[in-house]
């Protein structure tokens, strides 16, 4: 089951994973969990331990040309958590060197149980109404589509079903 709320400047897409919050938490903290999930091929690798507060830091490297929207080629971006709810919600903005002021875009995930108790439903949101005004109108958005954000849900159920093999 998959569903999609899209606003103006946010996109929201669910589905319910037959997994407990913790589970599909772990993921989702983890540098290494993004570049697992990831469905627009834009995240190469990262660097950084899991985090664990509002605050914490970690390093994505990344590669546009997945896109092919906006030549920028292999570069790095600093992730800073803006929300952490352990098992229950996480988000992020992007921080770059190639850009001053930071775009202010956020990603996030919130997890609630599911209806009937069996599973997860996750909501992965993209949310870019508070992008700084130097980007309105110069840069795509939303810079990740509809699809991706979907299909990033689809290979979490995936990676948290072969986690809970291992």
């Amino acid at each position: 089951m998959t569903q999609t709320a899209h606003m103006s400047d946010r996109i929201e897409v669910q589905r319910l994973i037959p997994a407990p919050a913790a589970d599909v938490f772990q993921v989702l903290r983890d540098p290494r969990g993004h570049v697992a999930i990831d469905a627009s091929g834009m995240l190469q690798d990262a660097t950084g331990e899991p985090v664990s507060a509002v605050g914490d830091t970690f390093t994505v490297h990344m590669d546009r040309e997945a896109l092919n929207d906006y030549p920028l080629g292999k570069y790095d971006v600093g992730i800073r958590i803006t929300t952490y709810e352990q098992d229950r919600e996480i988000a992020w903005t992007i921080e770059s060197t190639m850009l001053d002021p930071s775009i202010g875009h956020v990603y996030g995930y919130r997890l609630e149980d599911a209806p009937d108790g069996d599973g997860t439903l996750v909501t992965s949101y993209y949310d870019w109404s508070q992008i700084h005004e130097k980007y309105r109108g110069t840069l795509p958005f939303p810079v990740v589509p509809e699809s991706a954000l979907r299909a990033t849900l689809g290979i979490l159920e995936r990676t948290v079903a072969m986690n809970r093999r291992s």
